[in-house]
């Protein structure tokens, strides 16, 4: 197996039943350096994975937006890959945004809406976090967007490379820091990319991010970068 000069950033908060169940399918090999980075876990996520070998850290702010920052923080590859084993995420799909990486993109972004994808919400006839985000993605691409049409650009699976997460000086501190990484990235007409992700069932706990709090944030981050 390849190994790309990245760092994979494992994102927790309260996910022991997910990390028994999938860690065993991450392709740690393919990188060369792990960190997770911890939302400050009561259930034993964190004493699990430091068991596993790996380095933990805590975060003195909470919220996932100071996680993704945490996690470029504390690691030194040129390559990023943010990556929550809460059951949602394919971890096969690591190489492949990896790849394009590779391939001289600055952002790569399993998307759960090209053809060929699977939403968590397609089984089921209502579907408002699937419609929230098609319209969020709509509109991004409508105001800031001059290149390719970016089908997903709040899924926090992702791949950047250091070098663009640093110049796009990211400042959102909860779920929205990816809608927020993705109109930047349009913005500076940075070289974006997506491969369709076959997103799975949640593996025990429960979602982090609550529909109303979480899209309102999203539509403050719209505002902001208008200005």
């Amino acid at each position: 197996m390849r190994r790309y000069r990245a760092s994979l950033v494992l994102l927790t908060l309260n996910e022991i039943e997910g990390c028994r169940a999938i860690l065993s399918s991450i392709p740690f090999d393919c990188v060369q350096e792990v960190l997770v980075v911890d939302g400050g876990s009561t259930d034993g996520t964190r004493e699990f994975l430091e068991a596993q070998g790996l380095r933990v850290v805590g975060q003195s702010r909470r919220g996932r937006g100071e996680a993704f920052r945490v996690g470029a923080r504390e690691t030194s590859q040129p390559y990023l890959c943010y990556f929550s084993p809460d059951g949602n995420e394919n971890p096969g799909d690591i190489l492949r945004l990896l790849a394009l990486l590779d391939e001289g993109f600055d952002l790569a972004i399993a998307s759960r809406f090209m053809p060929g994808s699977r939403n968590e919400e397609d089984v089921h006839w209502f579907r408002p976090r699937a419609w929230a985000n098609r319209a969020f993605t709509w509109v991004a691409n409508f105001l800031f967007n001059r290149g390719p049409y970016v089908t997903d650009t709040i899924n926090g699976y992702r791949a950047i490379t250091r070098a663009a997460f640093d110049g796009l000086r990211l400042t959102e501190c909860g779920f929205p820091i990816e809608y927020q990484m993705s109109i930047r990235a349009m913005k500076k007409r940075m070289k974006i990319v997506e491969v369709p992700t076959r997103e799975g069932d949640r593996v025990g706990g429960e979602s982090k991010a609550h529909s109303l709090p979480v899209g309102w944030g999203h539509l403050k981050v719209l505002v902001q970068e208008l200005h």
